[in-house]
Order: structure tokens, then sequence, then C-alpha cells
């Protein structure tokens, strides 16, 4: 192999290498220098993000009411009859030439 004939696969080998490594510093991920803008964007429009009616530990509640509720669930009452339905059976109108 001459001197020249490997200068230029040098200068070649170098070229290309230029080009894979512009290409590969463009990424389809998210990288660590992104940051965390999803989660930015979502608490920017959130309403309130500590709703003080959270740290109530205490429900208020009927067991009476509750217990009838899940008795209707595990036991539904039975549909109601259908409406009756009432045709016109009345007679027909006569259709007369004149």
């Amino acid at each position: 192999m001459s001197r020249n004939s490997a200068l230029i696969l040098i200068l070649c080998a170098g070229a290309l290498s230029g080009c894979a490594a512009d290409y590969l510093n463009h990424y389809d991920s998210v990288t660590l220098a992104a940051g965390d803008t999803q989660k930015f964007n979502s608490l920017l429009q959130t309403v309130d993000p500590l709703n003080p009616a959270s740290k109530n530990t205490r429900i208020e509640g009927d067991g009476v009411r509750a217990a009838a509720i899940a008795n209707n669930y595990k036991f539904p009452p039975p549909p109601p009859p259908p409406p009756a339905i009432t045709v016109n059976v009345g007679t027909p109108a006569t259709n007369t030439v004149e």
C-alpha cells in the first residue's frame, strides 16, 4: 500500500467518523439533561395540589343505609311490570272518491 493511498484512506475514515459522531449526538429519547418537564406541566395545571380535606380520616356515613345499598346490590328487586299499551283499534276511515 502506498503512502498516498494510506493518506486517502485515513482522510475518508476521518470524514465518515465525523458524520457518524454528529448523527449519534441526536437522541430520540429523554436524557438526564432534559429535566422533568412533564411533571412540571402537570403540577402547573393542578388546581389544588394538596386538598385540605384529604387529611380528614374520619369518614362519616350511615351503616344502615350502606347495608341496605349492599343488600340491594346483592339481591336486586324485581323489575316493574311493563306499562299497558293501548292500540287504537277503531274503525278505519272510508276513502270515497267523488
